[in-house]
């Protein structure tokens, strides 16, 4: 048993919103109070003077990819002001890599730039010996050079995937740009990660995560990062609490099996199965009901119509899974909405379980939608982050509907609990700079304006605090035992030297935390 006194507690228990004093016994929380609480437990406890320190629950990232994230970690970083900056970076990877081996990177945005997709005659002008791949910062589409669409034998004949596109140039070849499913096709040529890099890429994530005071995840990538997650949970080497979703090809294994939402250990369960509506706003791939501005003939890409997900969401259903949705445009998320208010009916009708369904993203939708979320208990799983990275290309691509863009507050209206995350490696899963942009609205720069951007979606600390953490452990099923620090939840927190309560928004996105517990025992310490 230990004791934490002398401490500013934000227990985000209506019940006790504050404390000075939390006693722990061994993985979950004992009791929490004040100066009383040193008497009563003292003299079977060790005490450690916290120094007036703020203590918060630890945060989750409501949609992460961890595999994703973890291997970027080892890429090159072409997140970067302009092509030029780019292309530096990957022609310095390529001079220290043998030729012939590939070179990876990620976080390109055309709309950072010049507007424009790159080509592979740029990768191949600073890196002609090695073939070259790097995924946007969206994860919708990627940047190969000539050698890379070799290895992957994509010719001018390679037809389009379902779903997908191969650019191709003014002479019909292809450019190097692959749009959503097309991706496929050269990331199957890259060599995979063995097990053991797997895990250990995903430890030192971990490791990462927890010094931004992330202690769960949930992870919305495949096989293989499930299988490392279990082996490494088997070690008793997985100590951030993941929520592992299900790919949607998996289904009718899953089902036949007999798996269902919830089930595992305290450090992995499993989470919903995850389906794509559409693409996303950087490829201008998100399906819309209108086309994006200037490009007459675009509506982005759907998937599926909501009589396809239906049928998926019942076979789910009767299996006892809940259904996560990727749908970023207004048509997208229209049509996962006809599908779930169909779902719920069909649920009550076969006597089943009102399942955690959710809406990942839910980027842009339109009017008539806005409260179904709400009203049908719908989780808005969203990325606050997104909305200042995004801003400019909403408004360009999407005018005068980047009203209802990035909508939280909207949501928290109508009902809905939005559960907060990043969708890093998309984003920084750095959960203060997704405060700071939900409550200011703003880059970390200052930009647009000291109103924010579309200001009237901008919400409070204790609400954005909420939906990294209360309402994050709802939408995962655990909410009798994470989220907030109470008697009997398990002992989860972060330290803090500063208070978010106390400070100005604009500096929200400079907070660190000081240290990070899991299960009673800390993780990491700065």
């Amino acid at each position: 048993m230990k004791i934490l006194y002398n401490a500013r507690i934000y227990t985000l228990d209506q019940a006790r919103p504050t404390a000075s004093v939390l006693v722990i016994d061994r993985e979950r929380i004992a009791a929490l109070g004040g100066a009383e609480l040193l008497e009563q437990f003292g003299a079977r406890a060790s005490r450690e003077d916290m120094g007036g320190q703020v203590i918060l629950p630890g945060f989750t990232d409501a949609h992460i990819h961890l595999t994703h994230y973890a291997l970027s970690l080892q890429k090159v970083d072409v997140e970067t002001p302009t092509k030029a900056q780019a292309l530096q970076r990957v022609a310095q990877r390529a001079a220290q890599t043998p030729p012939g081996e590939w070179v990876l990177g990620h976080g390109w945005q055309q709309n950072d730039w010049d507007g424009q997709f790159p080509t592979a005659a740029e990768l191949d002008a600073i890196a002609p010996h090695h073939p070259v791949y790097l995924t946007a910062k969206s994860l919708h589409a990627g940047w190969a050079n000539s050698a890379a669409l070799h290895r992957a034998g994509i010719t001018a004949s390679t037809p389009n995937p379902l779903n997908g596109k191969i650019v191709h140039n003014a002479q019909g070849t292809p450019n190097g740009i692959l749009l959503e499913s097309a991706m496929q096709l050269l990331q199957d040529a890259i060599p995979a990660p063995s097990a053991t890099d797997l895990q250990n890429a995903l430890l030192q994530a971990q490791t990462n995560l927890f010094g931004m005071g992330i202690i769960g995840a949930h992870d919305f990538d495949y096989r293989d990062c499930f299988m490392a997650l279990q082996n490494l949970d088997a070690e008793h080497k997985l100590k951030l609490r993941v929520t592992k979703s299900i790919p949607l090809d998996l289904l009718p294994q899953a089902a036949a099996l007999g798996l269902r939402t919830g089930f595992g250990s305290q450090h992995l369960r499993i989470g919903s199965v995850k389906a794509f509506m559409d693409g996303a706003l950087g490829p201008r791939t998100a399906a819309m009901f209108a086309p994006y501005e200037n490009e007459p003939e675009n509506k982005g890409i759907l998937n599926m119509d909501g009589e396809e997900l239906l049928e998926y969401s019942r076979q789910a259903a009767q299996s006892g899974l809940s259904m996560a949705v990727h749908a970023i445009g207004d048509r997208a998320v229209h049509e996962t909405l006809q599908a779930y208010q169909r779902l719920r009916a069909y649920e009550k009708e076969q006597h089943l379980p009102a399942l955690r369904h959710r809406i990942e993203h839910v980027q842009v939708i339109h009017p008539q939608d806005a409260a179904r979320l709400g009203a049908m208990g719908i989780t808005a799983s969203m990325q606050p982050i997104h909305a200042t990275s995004d801003m400019y290309a909403a408004e360009r691509y999407w005018g005068e509907r980047a009203r209802l863009s990035y909508a939280w507050k909207t949501q928290l209206n109508a009902g809905a609990l939005p559960a907060f995350g990043s969708d890093a490696p998309v984003e920084s899963p750095n959960p203060f700079w997704g405060i700071h942009a939900a409550l200011t609205r703003r880059r970390a720069n200052g930009e647009p304006s000291p109103q924010g951007w579309q200001p009237q979606e901008q919400i409070s600390l204790q609400e954005a605090l909420q939906a990294y953490t209360t309402s994050a452990a709802y939408a995962a099923g655990w909410e009798e035992t994470q989220g907030r620090l109470s008697p009997g939840f398990d002992a989860d927190l972060i330290t803090l030297t500063q208070d978010p309560f106390h400070i100005e928004p604009q500096h929200l996105h400079t907070l660190q935390p000081n240290a990070t517990m899991i299960a009673g025992e800390w993780v990491w310490q700065a």
